[in-house]
């Protein structure tokens, strides 16, 4: 289930360690002539969760057992502390393993999945990225020089503003044109770049 489920989700470097823990008492069964059969009995929603176990030997027995998986993956880390609002390299970052099993705020295999988005909030160093603690980089920030273009009838023409709030691509901030001094309503169309909307 665990090789399926890694298959999936494309995990790199996977290593899996598997518990299962037997009643006290069994161990006075006979062996068994041929592999026992071990088969899920429980409703765990994961291969990662506590797994309820039926243990059964053709010559003659069974017994109800638990199975925990411990799956290892290398998992994005921050590198040193990340600040509120700074947009992630991959110098910030590295790969550090754990149990993901136990990762319930969720995890990134991959430096690339994170690097280029922006830390809802200050990350301190060796924490584990989550998504919970990641956002989308601002195209646009308050107070940045911006680049303003405006389009007509096949003309284009630009000029230099001034970002007056952050923005992401498809929002509309207000922008300072840094030649008349007039403030514009703007769309931002990626980073440093947005065009008027009249």
């Amino acid at each position: 289930m665990l090789e399926g489920q890694a298959a999936r989700q494309g995990w790199q470097g996977m290593q899996l360690h598997y518990d299962v823990s037997v009643p006290v008492g069994s161990a006075g069964l006979t062996e068994c002539s041929t592999a026992p059969q071990i088969q899920a009995t429980g409703e765990a929603p994961s291969a990662m969760d506590r797994q309820q176990l039926r243990v059964s030997c053709p010559d003659g027995w069974s017994l109800n057992a638990t199975g925990q998986a411990h799956v290892f993956l290398p998992v994005v880390h921050a590198a040193g502390i990340i600040d509120r609002g700074q947009t992630l390299t991959a110098n910030d970052l590295k790969l550090q393993r754990i149990n993901i099993a136990k990762a319930r705020r969720g995890y990134y295999n991959r430096i690339e999945e994170v690097a280029g988005l922006s830390a809802k909030r200050r990350i301190r160093a060796g924490q584990t990225i989550t998504p919970a603690v990641l956002e989308q980089a601002m195209a646009v920030k308050r107070g940045q020089p911006v680049k303003i273009v405006a389009s007509h009838d096949g003309i284009e023409a630009s000029t230099s503003g001034e970002a007056l709030a952050d923005g992401q691509p498809g929002d509309v901030i207000r922008v300072r044109n840094m030649g008349s001094g007039k403030v514009i309503d703007a769309k931002v169309l990626e980073s440093g770049v947005v065009t008027s909307t009249f």
